[in-house]
This record gives C-alpha cells, structure tokens and sequence, in this order.
C-alpha cells in the first residue's frame, strides 16, 4: 500500500518551526489583504496557532490539533464563511507566497499545491 505522500512532509522537512514561519508568512499576507481580512477576527492569534497545528498534524507530524479541538472538521467550521471562487483563489494567492517564502517546502511544492488547491475547493460554500 503506498503511504500518503502528504502525510510524508513533516518528517521530510524535519521539525516544526518551518510551518510556523509558513502560517506567520500566509497570515502577512491575510493582515493585507482585502477579501479575507474580514473572514478573520481582529487577533490572529488563535487562527494562526490552529493552522499551524492543523497542517503538523496533518503532514505527519505530533497531533495536537486534534487533541485540543477534537477531530477537525474542517467543512463544518468553515461553514459560517463565505468562501467562493473569490476567497478561495485569494487564499490560495497567500499561501502560495507564503510556500515561496519557506524553503523546507521547496521540495514539495508539487504535492503542496495539489493538496491546497484541492483543499480549499473542498472548503468552497458559496458561488
């Protein structure tokens, strides 16, 4: 059976720190921009802890973010959000300048972008 080849990049890239710097990078990009600034709360605190949480778990690594906020449920809270076409290229748009900005994920660029783009369409609720 072949392994998850997302579930594969945290042991590749080898420690945490550079999901953070990729979630501080994404939400610069956030902070500034128009669409998605106000889908956030004023601190970005909290949503900035969770995605970091959420993408370590996900590609592999330790899974706090399930045992502090249960199983994700991403679609569910996601729901109270517009997010079509608009909000998803947007965010998208960050977060590829964000993965540009981290070279741990140079490397995986390819499955990082599919996982991504395939990730928010999932998330999309609105036309």
């Amino acid at each position: 059976m072949q392994q998850d080849p997302v579930s594969m990049i945290y042991s590749a890239v080898g420690s945490e720190e550079p999901f953070f710097r990729l979630v501080d990078r994404f939400y610069e990009g956030v902070a500034e921009d128009p669409l998605l600034r106000p889908l956030y709360p004023e601190d970005l605190t909290k949503p900035k802890e969770h995605l970091a949480l959420f993408l370590i778990q996900r590609f592999g690594g330790r899974g706090t973010y399930s045992q502090e906020r249960g199983h994700p449920r991403m679609r569910m809270r996601h729901m109270p959000f517009k997010i079509g076409i608009k909000e998803r290229d947007a965010w998208l748009n960050n977060m590829d300048r964000a993965l540009a900005a981290v070279p741990e994920f140079a490397a995986h660029r390819d499955t990082l972008d599919f996982y991504f783009r395939d990730f928010a369409t999932f998330l999309m609720n609105a036309e």
